[in-house]
């Protein structure tokens, strides 16, 4: 398993940006859950490519499964 990095910007006006870099599918939200607890509400919130690209693999795959249960 890769080791995930979190990358923090923040803005002179306070606000912050954080970025998961080397997660996969949702991932990137339980490892960031925590820390945005504690930095107060989240304005917004955009996925990476990363993170749908493994939720098709997976939305394939069941589909693929119950194709070859049907026949």
């Amino acid at each position: 398993m890769e080791q995930q990095t979190i990358k923090f910007i923040i803005a002179q006006d306070g606000s912050v940006k954080e970025e998961v870099i080397a997660s996969t599918s949702s991932e990137c939200v339980e490892i960031t859950k925590s820390i945005e607890e504690k930095l107060g509400s989240l304005e917004t919130r955009q996925f990476k490519p990363e993170f749908y690209q493994v939720q098709k693999n997976v939305a394939f795959q069941h589909n693929k499964n119950q194709n070859q249960e049907q026949t």
